[in-house]
């Protein structure tokens, strides 16, 4: 793992930022039962089990300032201002914490974040038919509505599957006339299961075998994406037909070349075929008409596969579910990586993770109601700090480390400097958050490990969407610090708790001040000053 400057992040032992304006940073159990303990308490129980167990030494709670940021970030997907980190830190009411939490999850931030947490989960950052996927403004509304609205996660897994709300239709054109990477997707998104080896023989380490994973693309191979067009506006339908069947042949290398192979029924994954009435033999598909929604079949296989998956019984759904949203806040799953449920694969916490998925399907799959859970817990207010053995420890015994996302730099950076955007760039095409997915597109590797590259780094100290946040505007933070009659040692204060949400040091509050005041004509320094902070790791990271 590397940090941006390109030096090793191992071991994490602290984030500090450097006061210099040429180096930014230097490094700026017993089983779990169910009852009437809260699932925050299970989860504190069973993890103070496990290490009593290793002897191991968690590190101590968080400070105010650490966990203030790192709550905010994870709710609401950027920093909070000065002056809420001020009232924050000097609040002397002991619950403030568990109040903030509630006050962050009530916030519309929240539902607008998760809805991009979510969108990179279902699409990622190069998504299929890329033409009609790579604006996804009416899904993301869609979306975003979800959470706000408080629907619960079977529920919004099964909209998604079937494609019939406006701006839910866009999770299906993705997976366009390609059943089999619809089934390798969904498999992994909504069961934890990794399929894709299966497509070509049978799984070399898993269960899997080709008749499951064609049995799975059974569900898909009728679906329909029908197209329209307005102007220069392109909509989507997800229809289905009522006749179509996936071919299978064998393995690849008993395939024989004019061999169409023979039709597989559909088939729950780890179950049983789908019961499906006989196709009448003289069924017609209707013909297609522009603009004309094909009409739904008398039996949907769709349907059937959308009850299946979001079933309470189903052995999948609830655990990767749980399993995957532990993870977003707690910096791994307890299966690791989140998408790899199988037997070579165990679960780290077996007990703690039955209990999260049985409660979670108890609270009708409410997500909000799981991460109230989860980031009350001690667990989750650990400090960053400790023994560090690895990045991501499996055991939970100190916060982790992230990188922001690409959303996050920008909300943050815009948060932090108080910029208003023009909506202006000097490439038309593109628009600045654009500049940003490009520049540090997936942070993570899909194990938790930080992939920092050099073309990030280079965009990240020298491009000029990055230093355009440090120039002076009317209004903004570097205006803000030089119009202001403070001495320099208050402001330079000011500027740690705006952009850090911390205090300074006195050794960072008398170095900064030192390099502002050795120039008479003071706005290029505190300009740098500002840039200082916002290209260091300690803000690029979320800890």
């Amino acid at each position: 793992m590397r940090n941006p400057r390109g030096s090793p992040m191992l071991p994490v032992r602290r984030l500090t930022v450097a006061t210099g304006l040429l180096a930014a940073l230097l490094c700026v159990a017993s089983p779990v039962h169910a009852g009437d303990e809260s699932l925050r308490q299970l989860i504190d129980s069973e993890l103070k089990a496990g290490w009593a167990k290793k002897t191991i030494t968690p590190a101590p709670k968080s400070a105010d300032s650490e966990f203030l940021r790192r709550v905010y970030l994870d709710l609401v997907g950027t920093i909070p201002t000065h002056d809420e980190t001020v009232a924050f830190l000097s609040d002397k009411e002991p619950k403030k914490r568990e109040l903030l939490i509630d006050k962050l999850l009530a916030d519309p931030r929240f539902a607008r974040h998760q809805a991009n947490v979510w969108d990179l989960v279902l699409f990622g950052r190069h998504p299929g038919n890329i033409d009609a996927t790579r604006k996804r403004d009416s899904f993301k509304t869609w979306l975003t509505k979800q959470f706000a609205d408080g629907v619960g996660y079977d529920k919004l897994v099964r909209e998604l599957l079937q494609g019939e709300q406006v701006g839910s239709e866009l999770f299906q054109v993705q997976f366009r006339n390609q059943p089999e990477e619809a089934t390798i997707a969904i498999s992994r998104i909504f069961l934890g299961t990794q399929l894709g080896c299966a497509k070509c023989h049978d799984h070399p380490y898993d269960k899997w075998t080709q008749k499951d994973f064609y049995g799975m693309a059974g569900f898909f191979v009728r679906i329909v994406i029908e197209e329209a067009t307005a102007g220069n506006v392109k909509t989507y339908t997800v229809a289905e037909k009522a006749s179509g069947e996936v071919l299978f042949s064998g393995a690849a290398k008993d395939q024989k070349p004019g061999k169409k192979g023979d039709p597989v029924k559909p088939r729950f994954l780890g179950g049983s075929d789908l019961d499906e009435p006989p196709t009448p033999k003289d069924a017609k598909e209707p013909t297609p008409k522009a603009g004309v929604k094909l009409p739904k079949p008398p039996f949907s296989r769709k349907q059937k596969l959308a009850d299946w998956v979001t079933a309470t019984e189903n052995p999948f759904f609830a655990k990767a579910v749980a399993n995957r949203v532990w993870a977003q806040f707690m910096g791994r799953g307890i299966v690791h990586p989140v998408d790899d449920f199988q037997a070579e694969n165990k679960p780290s916490h077996p007990e703690l993770l039955n209990a999260l998925a049985e409660r979670l399907s108890a609270n009708k799959f409410d997500l909000k109601w799981l991460i109230r859970e989860i980031v009350n817990s001690e667990a989750y207010q650990l400090a960053g700090t400790g023994s560090v053995t690895d990045t991501l420890p499996k055991h939970f015994e100190r916060a982790r480390v992230r990188p922001l996302t690409a959303e996050e730099i920008v909300l943050t950076l815009r948060t932090a400097t108080s910029y208003e955007s023009t909506g202006k760039s000097d490439d038309q095409s593109m628009s600045p958050n654009e500049y940003f997915m490009r520049a540090f597109g997936e942070p993570m590797n899909g194990m938790g490990d930080f992939q920092g590259s050099l073309s990030e780094h280079l965009f990240w100290n020298n491009a000029e969407q990055i230093r355009v946040f440090a120039r002076r505007k009317k209004g903004n933070l570097t205006d803000q610090l030089l119009v202001a009659t403070d001495p320099w040692e208050k402001r330079v204060e000011r500027l740690y708790l705006t952009v850090l949400n911390r205090p300074a040091k006195p050794t960072e509050v008398a170095k900064f001040v030192e390099f502002i005041k050795s120039d008479a004509k003071p706005d290029a320094r505190v300009e740098d000053a500002v840039w200082v902070l916002l290209t260091s790791s300690e803000f690029r990271f979320n800890h």
